[in-house]
């Protein structure tokens, strides 16, 4: 029976290394984190995602750690409504989107894999190198200084990954690098009212706001170039405030005091020609990071993890490692995955763009505030359309074995 070293515990190395357990395959898992509580964890789980979990027969799952359910998502321009759109917001759809607690739904993937004999969880120890036997990754390197073999090394540690850097792929940038000031507020008396996630765009300045498992409002600032003031000196609570629609103003002007400082989200988008080399294989953000639009990061990974099981437990359940065929696989998990990750990659884009016209220009500003009765039906439609695939993903993505 094979082994396999994945490094990152997220969404890639949990499930990965749950997945391959149940199927008697030998896995140690590696964390740098001695915990999940980092400072920012997307929370999004679109259809797409939740279907992925399903699959994995990890969706009972969500009952036993904090999450909600979002109920609509409305959009407010010069503190009128545009237009609003209940949840799910297919038809007949099962799944409405849910926002849910990462670092608890990561721990309890964990311990599932955990109950296996042949799962290890090595946490609190990064990863310092890659090990090479003849031009072919052999396992890695602790920054301790033990070194783990392995038949194949799985990377799943992040848009910041080490092993990416450590194997030479270059990671090429789609676009500017995305700046988002993250918040968070008391929800106070919208602690029990409907879940609307919140666009909110007030002259050149917008942002969003939800309330996250926590059932905390999260807020999600919007940084631009030509902004004309220095964030860090920014009085926020006036700031949001003064952006925001009379009944959001009033309740963040009364809470001001639970308003969090700013966390700054610098986010690169982009995607490595290669996902593998020889006895490595990068998945997620590791190999694609993601834009936070529509939170694809952790249902995009999800989706790798169940095409790329697809392809290696046939090869890593055999009584002996044939590690060129392992080798031979890794491309086609890149090119099953790949179509379905430039095409969400470019949507996210569409969205950001869209956002960035009503920024830049006051006149279109002006005509969707001024004409919103008119054009609301068809601004809503162009937007259903778009959301479409960012919910429920590109591709057909089934677990087969």
């Amino acid at each position: 029976m094979s082994q396999v070293v994945i490094v990152g515990a997220g969404p890639i190395g949990a499930t990965m290394a749950l997945l391959l357990s149940k199927k008697g395959i030998a896995v140690k898992l590696v964390e740098a984190s001695r915990d999940f509580k980092r400072l920012f964890r997307g929370e999004g789980l679109m259809p797409s995602g939740l279907d992925a979990l399903e699959q994995m027969d990890l969706l009972g799952l969500l009952a036993e750690v904090p999450h909600r359910a979002i109920d609509a998502w409305e959009f407010l321009l010069s503190g009128r409504t545009l237009f609003r759109v209940d949840e799910p917001i297919e038809k007949n759809g099962k799944h409405y989107t849910t926002v849910v607690s990462q670092p608890h739904l990561l721990a309890a993937i964990i311990e599932q894999a955990e109950t296996y004999p042949q799962f290890e969880f090595i946490q609190g120890e990064p990863v310092g190198d890659l090990l090479f036997s003849s031009d072919r990754v052999s396992g890695v390197k602790l920054a301790s200084g033990q070194e783990i073999t392995a038949d194949l090394v799985i990377a799943g540690d992040g848009r910041n990954s080490v092993i990416r850097k450590k194997a030479g792929l270059k990671l090429t940038k789609l676009q500017n690098n995305l700046d988002i000031l993250w918040f968070k507020l008391d929800s106070g008396v919208f602690a029990k009212s409907a879940n609307i996630f919140y666009s909110i765009l007030q002259g050149r300045e917008g942002f969003g706001l939800f309330r996250a498992s926590s059932g905390q409002f999260h807020i999600g600032w919007g940084l631009h170039a030509d902004d004309n003031y220095d964030w860090q000196q920014v009085d926020w609570g006036e700031k949001l405030a003064a952006t925001s629609p009379p009944w959001l103003a009033e309740h963040i002007v009364k809470h001001r005091e639970s308003l969090t400082k700013p966390m700054l989200l610098s986010v690169v988008v982009g995607r490595c020609d290669r996902w593998s080399i020889p006895g490595l294989l990068l998945l997620g953000d590791a190999v694609h990071p993601m834009s936070p639009i529509r939170a694809q990061g952790i249902n995009m990974a999800f989706r790798d993890v169940i095409v790329a099981v697809n392809h290696l437990v046939p090869l890593l359940t055999q009584s002996s490692a044939d590690l060129s065929k392992i080798d031979a696989a890794l491309p086609q998990i890149q090119l099953e995955r790949e179509p379905e990750i430039i095409r969400i990659q470019k949507l996210q884009a569409q969205e950001i763009a869209q956002a960035e016209l009503l920024h830049n220009y006051a006149f279109l500003r002006w005509g969707a505030k001024t004409f919103a009765p008119i054009i609301r039906p068809g601004i809503r439609a162009s937007w259903l359309r778009r959301q479409k695939q960012l919910r429920q993903g590109v591709t057909k993505v089934c677990l087969v074995v």
